[in-house]
């Protein structure tokens, strides 16, 4: 851990941030102190063996982001697991609203240690409630079959305008600038403008990656952990976008449900990826959508799919 990450642990007022930490053109936090922050967050407290506590930033909103606590719970259960097996896939389900301002406690359940494969469960509790639960599989490292889909075909992620350039006069509408540990870069035209001309293709593409740069690069489950917490960010973009309505600007009403991903290569999440998201289908309240990270160098590292809760109220 950087030595900011560990003044963002010991200050979890968020205190130590100001007077040092750059600002974008909105007065958005952002940079590499923002991202120790994160780091420092996913550094969880050991209670008991497989019992851990972590905490959100002071600054989080009425509940807890859901990436936050996915890459939480993905630590818990990692740091059960010899460093030798990596995880590959993980099932979550978002069953309360997470209360930013008391700490969420970690619970591992060992299920099963195989020759090749690690299973564990994670609860994530409050007042005693589970607020949170996650399963995750870790493998040894094998040889076998390799094939992919190729990346769309999109510009450079270093071309395109920063986040926040793009979000202009629309951020105070969508309520206190937030510190940004990831840098986001749209692709595709962001859905706040795009809802100026209504509806459009349920499609969501944006590049992404830790806004600094990770102390640890061989640290495959931090690198992993980082990409769950950006998952979250702009998937439910997507079947938005085909009903031209956006968080913030239109009655809408959301929240995540459900969450999986599948990680298939290496990747580093202080280098550029590319979130390409799509919805197939929204229904009865719900969107679903999906999505694909790919390298820059066009390698397809990632799966996700989640279903969020989507009303929309004339």
């Amino acid at each position: 851990m950087t030595e900011a990450a560990r003044a963002a642990a010991a200050d979890p007022t968020g205190t130590h941030l100001l007077g040092e930490v750059p600002l974008d053109v909105n007065g958005m936090p952002h940079g590499q102190p923002v991202l120790d922050s994160l780091v420092a967050l996913l550094d969880l407290e050991r209670i008991e063996e497989n019992i851990f506590r972590g905490v959100s930033p002071a600054t989080s909103t009425i509940r807890v982001f859901g990436g936050q606590v996915a890459g939480q719970a993905l630590v818990a259960a990692g740091r059960t697991v010899p460093e030798e097996r990596r995880v590959h896939s993980l099932h979550a389900y978002f069953i309360r609203p997470g209360d930013p301002s008391i700490p969420i406690v970690y619970e591992v359940d060992r299920t099963r240690d195989g020759r090749s494969f690690t299973t564990r469960r994670v609860v994530a509790l409050q007042r005693g409630k589970t607020i949170f639960s996650l399963s995750a599989s870790f493998q040894v490292d094998e040889d076998g079959i390799d094939h992919a889909e190729p990346m769309p075909d999109v510009p450079d992620p270093e071309s395109l305008p920063t986040f926040g350039e793009r979000i202009g006069e629309v951020l105070p509408k969508l309520g206190p600038a937030q510190p940004r540990p990831i840098d986001v870069r749209y692709v595709t035209e962001p859905p706040w403008v795009s809802r100026e001309n209504g509806p459009r293709e349920a499609r969501n593409q944006v590049w992404m990656r830790a806004d600094g740069v990770l102390a640890v690069p061989d640290d495959d489950l931090l690198h992993v952990c980082i990409a769950a917490f950006a998952s979250d960010m702009t998937l439910l973009d997507a079947p938005l976008a085909r009903h031209g309505v956006y968080w913030g600007l239109d009655n809408v009403v959301g929240a995540s449900l459900d969450h999986a991903m599948w990680f298939h290569r290496r990747f580093r999440a202080d280098e550029w990826f590319l979130y390409d998201c799509a919805s197939p289908s929204a229904s009865g309240g719900r969107g679903l959508a999906t999505g694909r990270f790919f390298a820059q160098d066009g390698t397809l590292v990632a799966t996700v799919v989640q279903e969020g809760l989507l009303r929309v109220n004339d």
